[in-house]
């Protein structure tokens, strides 16, 4: 019997198997990998027995790799907020899924786990753009103003590091990066303590400064597109780019396009005061997500008035 513990290489998947793990340590081969990789069941070489614990991982974009799992022996607890389809019926199938605009994976393992490391779901619900839940979740935890200002950093640092178009263009491998947070319990040590979060900050400050000058290639008065170049720098800021557009105009919806090969990464944010139809627009151009930020992996040249007209009408 082996353990393998399968997650999304952003804020969301590692705090999540991060909180997991606090609580039920255990050894476990990792897959992983930058944040639209997430066709990650299919990777693993099941032989009866096997354990998978899955993250922040759509079941409904790894479907046919489950089925095959379950069929081979495997045993499945799934973790996860992005839209399931329908969810199989197995025994050895155990579902906390919850697609919930105001729910990340994190906060859907801090609800198993009874608060136990309640922190930890704070810092992910920050990098996936929660703020409101967030702040929900750390009540309990009465934090001063300047301790969820760095809780919020952390998060926005750990979801920066997972975009890119391979792991060659981040800075430190999302498994790398996870056994490195695995050492802290506390994310207040890791923050103080850990050259990894210095080097995280300072390469974000500086992207993100790069992604502010660049002005909308689209815009209507509830929507607006920026489209950023062919190059390292733009598919690493790509994410919190949105983020921070949504936050700063929570009324309106964005679009962030990387240019790439013949077409587009797309990074989607509904209006933070309206936040669903992300992912059913993704979905239409065979990308996906969740309610409130979603993404499509390639968007022809093509398609892209036909994107224009789609998200002015998700959004009008």
């Amino acid at each position: 019997m082996r353990f393998y513990d399968i997650f999304n290489g952003d804020a969301d998947g590692i705090c999540a198997l991060h909180q997991l793990r606090l609580a039920e340590p255990r050894p476990a081969v990792l897959v992983t990998g930058v944040k639209r990789d997430i066709a990650l069941l299919g990777r693993v070489t099941i032989v009866p027995g096997d354990e998978l614990t899955v993250f922040d991982v759509s079941l409904d974009k790894n479907r046919d790799a489950l089925l095959r799992a379950l069929e081979d022996g495997a045993r499945v607890q799934w973790f996860d907020h992005h839209f399931p389809g329908t969810i199989p019926r197995h025994p050895a199938l155990q579902t906390f899924i919850d697609p919930a605009a105001d729910v990340c994976t994190s906060l859907i393992v801090d609800r198993h786990l009874g608060g136990r490391y309640r922190a930890w779901a704070v810092v992910a619900a920050f990098g996936d753009n929660l703020a409101t839940a967030a702040r929900r979740a750390a009540q309990p935890l009465k934090l001063t103003e300047d301790a969820l200002h760095r809780l919020q950093e952390l998060g926005e640092c750990l979801n920066y590091n997972a975009y890119g178009e391979s792991v060659d263009d981040l800075h430190y491998h999302p498994a790398d990066l996870y056994t490195t947070l695995a050492r802290y319990p506390d994310p207040f040590d890791f923050i103080i303590d850990e050259p990894v979060f210095d080097v995280l900050r300072t390469a974000c400050a500086d992207d993100l400064a790069l992604a502010s000058s660049v002005t909308p290639a689209f815009q209507t008065g509830n929507c607006v597109s920026f489209v950023l170049p062919a190059a390292a720098w733009s598919r690493r800021i790509s994410g919190l780019f949105a983020n921070r557009l949504a936050h700063d105009h929570p009324a309106r919806a964005h679009a962030v396009m990387t240019l790439g090969a013949g077409g587009y990464v797309v990074s989607v944010r509904a209006p933070v005061s309206r936040p669903e139809g992300a992912d059913e627009l993704c979905r239409k151009f065979g990308g996906g997500g969740r309610k409130a930020a979603g993404g499509i992996d390639f968007l022809q040249e093509a398609d892209v008035d036909r994107f224009y007209t789609e998200f002015q009408k998700m959004y009008s």
